[in-house]
């Protein structure tokens, strides 16, 4: 039986210890930071933590438990407890009261603490002779890295103001276990939670693996002074900076700026944070504790990102998000600095992660150092994706809360063809990533030899690959792959990276540039298709209900056609003595694209009157993606030069189902029947007229969905430069005839809303076609 130990019965530093320690919050803070910058080992550190605890608190008992990484939380230090018990009492999450702590994220206050159904005896530590129980969580940025604990004899009440100083207290040694000093001394058989590996899921958005080091797109501020040295001036500071935040909010709101890339409702809901008051008296109250501004702020952050990552909610989970930007606005206010995206040195092997960034932003980084991007918020067709999957960066999206579990400098490994995400990976998995990198590499060998193999199918049907740009950096990769055009040029990508409209003069030499780029190659130009989810950071935009559905893309240009104007003028200038191709996005219904065509040949006629060359042969086309078309292939086709079908909005709009909600954008499936029959149709129409037709959507580059177009009829795909050697590799070894046979035999079917992937998976596992 071991023996026990009461309050009387430490050493006599210990005694003096409490003897000494003075009484109050902000003179317990006082002191803890002296402690901690003593140079002392972390178990004598921790030891003298507990005294001075234990002393300020009046209690009996301070104990404090560290989470590792197996998710057990160990006894690390105690007063008033056996002390033999330290390192050696263990629990799991969940079990005993420091277990329920830990779990919930939650303080408890008990007056009769061996009553409660959590309770678990441990003998080992003596502490049955105790009834009042006070634990808090240790935490770090809503993580849990342990349990800070205070116990007496006596049944007792703690006092709110008691459980709000033992919070405080925690956050001093969440900075301890955070710095790594315990682990770097050995003193775990396993590595503390907040530095074990974590394994996370996403959606992935562009292929590649990447192996680097977090970088953070909006760096959170750090936090180095945690104790005041004046509570009011702290609190006037405090005061200020919330009115700061408080007033940027309002004016953004006021002028209808989205700067940053936040929707409107999103500034509302931080205007509602920024207002309310409990929010702004949990501050208040962790400032006059004796903490900073900016430590009150990280505190009471840190509470509600814990509480909120336990909700099964998903409204309430949401408002993490709103939380952490105010929370975020606020610390840069209280540093002076503006919220801006810092672009601050980059290690050579950079992962960025964010929330959410636009394709300005990310073309800011240095292309030459960024392995990955990792984001919480974007989505497979969002337009960061898109310029990623351009620029060849391995990208996944949708990883849940992120943000909290990665540091600066975390090693972090991320692969875009799975949407996994390793950060802090052990040796074996970092082993295994990077030999799949090899791999890939290899891989990638093997497609670029493909590249001057003539584009037909094993049983001699004929095929073309086209390739997606929207930027002069995409267009080296024409050559790389083979492409035979650039089957879409975004010409908006141009026009959202700068801060004022573009003139027609840089329009002009853009467009030169974008000729000269790639000689003896076509490039059909689309209009700008702009609005929605595509803001041009100089222009205010119209509230709508559903964006998406509303004033964008030819809507825009034929409601103001100077601007259409001026973007033709350009194009056709730079593209004298050259055949030239432009197509116009977003046709609903056949008068648009004939009013659109009246507008380039008016161009025409301008550029002839003032004595400008003009292209040898231009050609006028019309994108699909608008369901009703289908219903006017006839007459587009009739006075349309081509037509090209984009399928990432034809499939949203098709199914009403967003392709940036993560709720609905993978409910129906690309290679579902009626989504077949529509396309199948298009192909049909336009041969009838002898149009030829192209698909540019972001289905075409995908093997198993282009084996399937093939079979609808659709020869000419168009898509991201790192998608035509897995489709040519693909469709060079399909035999088109089984294929049109087995795919319409589907489609056709009485059951044929059902998803055909299935049965080309297998045709295509059967036949060795590798997808």
């Amino acid at each position: 039986m071991p023996t026990f130990e009461s309050e009387a019965s430490g050493p006599e530093k210990d005694k003096s210890a409490r003897a000494a320690a003075p009484g109050g919050p902000r003179q317990l803070l006082r002191r803890l930071r002296e402690v901690m910058a003593e140079q002392i080992s972390p178990q004598d550190r921790l030891d003298k933590i507990v005294v001075l605890i234990a002393a300020n608190m009046v209690a009996e008992v301070c104990s404090v438990y560290v989470l590792r990484a197996d998710g057990r939380l160990e006894l690390f230090a105690t007063e008033g407890l056996n002390r033999e018990a330290v390192h050696l009492t263990t629990m799991r999450k969940g079990e005993g009261l420091v277990g329920l702590i830990a779990e919930s994220a939650e303080p408890l206050a008990l007056a009769d603490a061996q009553h409660h159904p959590s309770f678990s005896y441990r003998p080992e530590t003596g502490e049955e002779i105790y009834s009042s129980f006070l634990g808090v969580p240790v935490l770090r940025g809503g993580n849990t890295l342990g349990v800070l604990v205070v116990q007496n004899r006596a049944r007792r009440v703690y006092l709110e103001e008691e459980m709000e100083a033992l919070q405080t207290t925690a956050m001093l040694l969440a900075e301890m276990v955070a710095s790594g000093e315990l682990q770097s001394i050995g003193l775990l058989d396993t590595e503390i939670a907040l530095n074990r590996p974590v394994a996370l899921k996403g959606v992935p958005i562009a292929e590649g693996v990447g192996l680097g080091y977090v970088v953070l797109h909006e760096p959170r501020i750090t936090v180095k002074q945690l104790v005041a040295e004046d509570v009011k001036a702290e609190t006037d500071r405090l005061e200020t900076a919330i009115g700061g935040v408080r007033e940027s909010i309002d004016k953004l709101i006021e002028r209808g700026d989205l700067g940053h890339g936040e929707h409107r409702e999103v500034l509302e809901a931080f205007r509602m944070f920024a207002y309310d008051r409990g929010w702004i008296r949990r501050l208040r109250e962790a400032v006059a504790t004796g903490l900073t501004a900016e430590a009150a702020v990280e505190r009471v952050q840190s509470d509600a990102r814990a509480r909120l990552q336990r909700q099964t909610d998903p409204y309430l989970r949401e408002r993490l998000h709103d939380l952490d930007d105010l929370a975020n606005r606020l610390l840069y206010q209280l540093a002076g600095r503006d919220f801006v995206v810092s672009q601050a040195e980059l290690p050579d092997n950079a992962i960025i992660v964010a929330r959410t960034m636009g394709p300005a932003a990310l073309l800011d980084y240095d292309r030459t150092k960024v392995r990955g991007i990792v984001l919480e918020d974007a989505g497979l067709s969002s337009h960061v994706a898109i310029v990623a999957r351009a620029l060849g960066i391995a990208t996944v999206g949708e990883v849940a809360n992120i943000l909290a579990f990665v540091e600066p400098g975390d090693a972090v490994i991320i692969d875009g063809s799975t949407g996994d995400v390793q950060v802090r990976p052990p040796p074996d998995v970092e082993n295994a990533y990077a030999e799949k990198a090899r791999l890939r590499a290899r891989r990638q060998e093997q497609y670029h030899k493909l590249r001057d193999v003539p584009c037909v199918t094993r049983d001699g049907v004929p095929f073309e690959l086209h390739m997606n740009a929207g930027l002069l950096v995409d267009l080296r990769h024409a050559e790389e792959t083979g492409a035979t055009s650039i089957g879409l040029f975004r010409t908006e990508l141009q026009f959202m990276i700068v801060s004022q409209f573009p003139r027609i003069q840089q329009q002009y030499d853009f467009y030169t540039s974008a000729f000269a780029a790639v000689p003896g190659k076509p490039i059909t130009f689309r209009t700008l298709d702009i609005g929605s989810d595509k803001v041009l950071p100089y222009m205010t935009q119209t509230e709508e209900e559903n964006p998406a559905l509303g004033w964008r893309a030819i809507r825009i240009s034929l409601d103001r056609p100077a601007l259409l104007r001026m973007q033709l003028r350009a194009l056709l200038r730079a593209g004298a003595g050259r055949d030239v191709r432009i197509m116009f996005p977003m046709v609903a219904i056949v008068d648009e694209f004939v009013r659109a065509k009246d507008l380039a040949m008016r161009e025409i006629a301008y550029l002839k009157r003032h004595g400008y060359g003009v292209p040898r042969d231009l050609q006028l086309g019309a994108m699909v993606e608008v369901p009703a078309l289908l219903w006017q292939l006839d007459e587009i086709s009739e006075r349309a030069d081509f037509l090209s079908v984009g399928t990432n909005d034809l499939i949203q709009y098709m199914f009403a189902a967003d392709r940036e909600n993560k709720h609905v954008s993978s409910r129906f499936d690309s290679l579902s029947a009626p989504l077949l029959r529509a396309l199948r149709s298009i192909v049909e129409t336009a041969a009838r007229h002898n149009t030829p037709v192209t698909l540019c959507g972001e289905m075409g580059g995908q093997p198993l969905e282009a084996l399937a177009l093939l079979a609808i009829g659709f020869h000419k795909l168009s898509m991201s430069p790192s998608s035509i050697g897995p489709v040519k590799a693909a469709l060079l070894s399909a035999d088109v005839s089984a294929l049109k046979k087995l795919v319409n035999g589907l489609i056709d079917a009485k059951d044929g809303a059902k998803s055909i992937r299935d049965a080309v998976q297998k045709f295509a596992a059967d036949n060795a076609i590798p997808v």
